[in-house]
């Protein structure tokens, strides 16, 4: 519902799109971008029509509220007033109106749940709801003992039920080391279901089970070293998370539930979260594409799964402003390759930066040893869809090559039914082409790869394809290696063109279960 400027998300060439069907952007009129608008909200002037005041919003009056010109709507038992905003929405003004004089909370989730609209509507607060909020169905009470010896305390979680599948944990000691194991009861978790933070003597671990999250989240009763190691029993779904004590004393309880502690709950529901991570490097790409490479914290475990995404979060003049971004490999050759650091500590980002928008001459900005927030992974996109493939179609524009990136290298090093990988990659110029060079060297390496470049405003000197996707295009690029072999295509750029793309592959009989479009 609240959105960043059209430069944002999702921008020209960003490696994010919505897919067919997904919102579209509306026409601001002058002086109405997000930067005009902060400068608004910094005005002083009256943003609620309260003149500071904040006051309990019953469903009744939240009701009356329902106009353009005098419009609340309630985000997570908070109410705001938009109506100062409609002009500085890039959704437009109706979108907005759907949650008129309403609770906006799903339609927000649904469209962008990672904008911090706390920040950007901060001056827009009206109040609280005044009525009480609906507790999580199956809500008990936490009664187990761990270890024999956690305190009486009772603590309030929202495990569905006594279900004998939910997660579980449970914790253990020596001299000089804490394991707390979590018992996930699923046989396909791995190192990437579980993101781990260690921050100011608080735990917080998060294991992905599926489409919900099983959080751990304890204030530590002794100080535990910075490093910490994370093991996986994949065949029986147990997590491992393996502490090393400041001092070898005994620990008579783990410690205290901090928030949502113990909760297993639908992804959909849950906040994200940030770590601040340090910028190690950037490097040009093209003349406006950088390859930027962050270091996650000592104290932080996190893999991004292929095809998955994270948000970047900056400070820009007091507002916060996020992003999302799919990260890459280093490069797709390995002898380009850095060493691996020991729990994959560094994310690298192919980021096109726009002069003329906010995010990301703020992100160029930064000096090295600088941070960034990064939110934990986000995502649809599964792995174990590429078993067993035979053929994989890639078609990609600007810097919706990232996503590609990963899902290449897995693909010509992880499956060995493939025959065939075949990337189409849009471009308006030669000088728009991420990697052109590495991409030519790894189709001459590796046989069972191929790449086409379609350039939409080529020079005269040009002599490879050009225009924009087409069915003639596809039609000759999707060629199966057997006449019935296994196929799945994926697509990522603009979003006229992934819409374009999507429909022409529907045209040319590939099936919903044969296509993936990058969303966030």
């Amino acid at each position: 519902m609240l959105n960043v400027p059209s430069q944002s998300f999702p921008a020209p060439s960003s490696q994010q799109r919505v897919a067919s069907g997904g919102r579209s952007k509306v026409p601001l009129k002058q002086g109405r971008s997000l930067m005009d608008w902060i400068r608004l909200t910094k005005s002083g002037k009256d943003l609620t029509g309260l003149k500071g005041r904040l006051i309990e919003v019953t469903e009744e009056e939240l009701k009356k509220h329902n106009r353009k010109d005098d419009c609340w709507i309630c985000i997570r038992g908070f109410v705001y007033n938009v109506s100062p905003y409609m002009e500085y929405h890039p959704g437009g003004e109706d979108e907005l109106m759907r949650a008129a004089g309403s609770d906006g909370t799903d339609l927000f989730d649904q469209v962008h749940r990672w904008v911090n609209y706390e920040s950007m509507l901060k001056e827009c607060l009206v109040g609280r709801m005044a009525v009480k909020p609906t507790v999580l169905k199956g809500y008990r009470e936490e009664k187990k003992v761990l270890n024999g010896l956690l305190p009486n305390s009772q603590v309030t979680d929202a495990l569905a039920k006594e279900d004998p599948s939910s997660p579980s944990y449970d914790w253990f000691q020596t001299d000089c080391l804490v394991t707390i194991v979590i018992y996930t009861k699923q046989k396909d978790i791995n190192l990437e279901s579980i993101i781990v933070d260690h921050q100011d003597d608080s735990l917080r671990a998060e294991t992905i089970i599926k489409d919900c999250s099983y959080l751990i989240h304890i204030g530590l009763s002794h100080e535990v070293q910075e490093d910490f190691s994370v093991r996986v029993v994949e065949n029986v779904g147990k997590i491992e998370i393996v502490l090393k004590k400041k001092e070898n004393a005994s620990w008579k309880c783990l410690g205290h539930p901090l928030e949502n502690h113990n909760s297993f709950i639908p992804r959909k529901d849950t906040d994200l979260y940030y770590r601040k991570c340090q910028l190690i490097s950037k490097e040009d790409v093209t003349h406006d594409t950088k390859l930027f490479c962050v270091m996650l914290p000592p104290s932080t475990h996190l893999q991004v799964p292929i095809g998955h995404h994270v948000y970047l979060k900056l400070t820009v003049t007091g507002t916060e402003i996020v992003k999302p971004y799919t990260p890459v490999s280093s490069s797709l050759l390995p002898e380009f390759k850095e060493p691996v650091l020991p729990n994959n500590k560094y994310i690298y980002f192919l980021i096109k930066v726009y002069p003329a928008g906010l995010f990301t001459p703020e992100l160029d900005h930064l000096r090295i040893g600088d941070f960034v927030s990064v939110s934990s992974p986000e995502g649809n996109f599964k792995i174990s869809i590429l078993q067993e493939l035979e053929d994989l179609f890639l078609l990609a524009a600007g810097t919706g090559f990232t996503p590609m990136v990963k899902i290449l290298n897995y693909a010509l090093t992880s499956i060995p039914s493939l025959r065939k990988v075949k990337l189409m990659f849009f471009n308006k110029t030669e000088d728009d082409i991420i990697w052109r060079s590495q991409l030519e060297k790894l189709a001459f390496k590796d046989e069972r790869f191929d790449v086409e470049f379609v350039l939409s405003a080529p020079t005269s000197e040009w002599t490879g394809k050009q225009g924009h996707i087409s069915p003639a295009l596809l039609s000759e690029f999707l060629k199966r290696s057997l006449d019935k072999s296994k196929v799945f295509i994926c697509i990522c750029g603009p979003t006229p063109f992934t819409e374009q793309g999507v429909k022409l592959l529907h045209d040319l009989n590939f099936s919903k279960d044969e296509i993936h479009s990058f969303t966030a």
